[in-house]
């Protein structure tokens, strides 16, 4: 589903990032998957929406009968929820199924009321009357064509714009890649490599096989940033490797180039989205197979992996 474009006045809530420490660290990778859904919702409209309607709590319940951390009723729960986080229940209770039913269900109101507005039917930003519609249903945004004048539902979507900025990432200081290199340093400062490129006895797995890429020796939540512009091709959860982002960064040379940033705690980008040299990607972290935090990045050519001494400048 795709929301209005930023020329024709859809409204789309803020970037595509999380500001650091806004969001309950276990809400994190949920809401930033819901937020990449849709053009018009983004993760700090899906934050802000959980705030205003149960202030994070994925307990709470409303005297008319709405349930969990998004507030679903349990008519419309049955046509949005999924067991999207594979405990074997499809329950408004559970965050992850909560948060991505939210961002199903925001996305395709955001597409109806767009409907109305191709139609001549509603006038506003698409992203004020999606919410609107969450608020009061889309039935009522389409009777008034346009902003329900109902004033639960102006103060409603009014408290949730009012909130964006707060979940909203501000955008990284631009990087510089250092003359001489290829690319950044992917951490802050001059962090200690612990261990380099090439085979060895893996720590996990106990067998002699390639090191795929550097560790850095750098504290959980220490950020984990882009060595080079370029576009995330991959930001989830990848067995052995945690949580995983991949950058394109096109061609180099003649040559196909990517990054990754594995083990992070945190995922700061979603599939799709532009980043800059220097703007963080997570956070480091243990996830996967990994004995302790640290930062283990890679550098792909042509789909190959290759040492990425050489382009930080280390070799």
């Amino acid at each position: 589903m795709s929301g209005a474009s930023s020329e024709d006045g859809g409204g789309a809530g803020g970037g595509g990032g999380l500001k650091d420490g806004a969001v309950p660290q276990q809400y994190v990778p949920w809401v930033l998957k819901a937020g990449a859904l849709c053009d018009v919702i983004k993760p700090a409209v899906i934050a802000a929406q959980i705030e205003a309607e149960s202030g994070w709590n994925p307990n709470a319940q409303s005297p008319v009968g709405a349930e969990g951390l998004s507030q679903f009723m349990p008519g419309t729960w049955q046509t949005w929820g999924r067991d999207d986080d594979g405990n074997g229940r499809v329950s408004p209770y559970d965050p992850g199924d909560a948060i991505m039913a939210q961002g199903r269900y925001d996305c395709a109101l955001a597409k109806q009321v767009e409907g109305y507005k191709n139609r001549g039917e509603a006038r506003g930003e698409t992203l004020d009357l999606a919410l609107a519609a969450y608020n009061a249903g889309p039935g009522a945004v389409h009777q008034y064509g346009g902003m329900p004048p109902y004033t639960e539902t102006q103060n409603y979507v009014a408290t949730i714009k009012s909130l964006i900025a707060k979940y909203e990432s501000v955008d990284d200081a631009p990087g510089k890649i250092p003359d001489g290199q290829q690319m950044a340093m992917p951490l802050p400062g001059k962090p200690p490599i612990t261990s380099p490129y090439g085979m060895r006895m893996h720590p996990i797995l106990h067998v002699r096989k390639l090191h795929t890429g550097i560790d850095f020796g750098a504290a959980a939540g220490t950020r984990f940033m882009a060595a080079r512009d370029g576009t995330v091709t991959f930001a989830g959860w990848s067995n052995g490797y945690g949580n995983r982002v991949v950058i394109s960064h096109g061609t180099i040379d003649g040559d196909q180039i990517s990054t990754t940033y594995n083990h992070m705690s945190a995922l700061s980008v979603r599939v799709g989205q532009k980043v800059k040299v220097g703007q963080k990607v997570g956070a480091v972290g243990s996830t996967g197979y990994s004995t302790g935090p640290h930062a283990h990045f890679e550098v792909q050519q042509n789909n190959k992996y290759v040492d990425p001494a050489p382009w930080l400048g280390l070799k």
